[in-house]
């Protein structure tokens, strides 16, 4: 059996390739920051809700409730409202006089984001990594 074959490793597998194809959408964006009437792209995020729907097949997943052994305890209703969901820019709002769209700044921001992104994954790798390694007796 290979790691490969282990759904936590292909999950972190095909995360870590969508930060590394989302990073060359970032720097074609910043390569064409003077490009006369180019328009920065970006990659759709990937809902995880529906990908783990499609790998339960048809058997429904139960929703995870608080259970509170006490009054004083909070109730689940005081939490954030889970349908909430962060939007994308629809248009943009500043365009150079070339009609060039790209705005560095909020290129750079999204390359940190995907950065500290593939930096949590390969953290989260390297520890399964160890923890398997542990489990079979093997020291590094």
């Amino acid at each position: 059996m290979t790691m490969d074959n282990i759904g936590l490793f292909q999950g972190l597998s095909a995360k870590m390739d969508y930060l590394h194809k989302r990073q060359s959408v970032i720097a074609q964006n910043v390569a064409n920051a003077d490009t006369p009437n180019y328009i920065p792209k970006d990659l759709k995020e990937v809902d995880f809700g529906s990908v783990l729907q499609a790998s339960q097949g048809k058997r429904q997943v139960q929703p995870v409730r608080l259970n509170g052994t006490s009054g004083d305890h909070f109730s689940a209703r005081s939490q954030v409202d889970s349908s909430y969901s962060e939007t994308k820019q629809d248009h943009v709002y500043e365009v150079s006089p070339s009609g060039n769209a790209v705005i560095m700044e909020e290129q750079m921001m999204n390359a940190a984001k995907n950065t500290m992104d593939y930096n949590l994954m390969t953290t989260v790798y390297k520890k399964n990594v160890g923890m398997i390694r542990m489990a079979i007796g093997q020291s590094r």
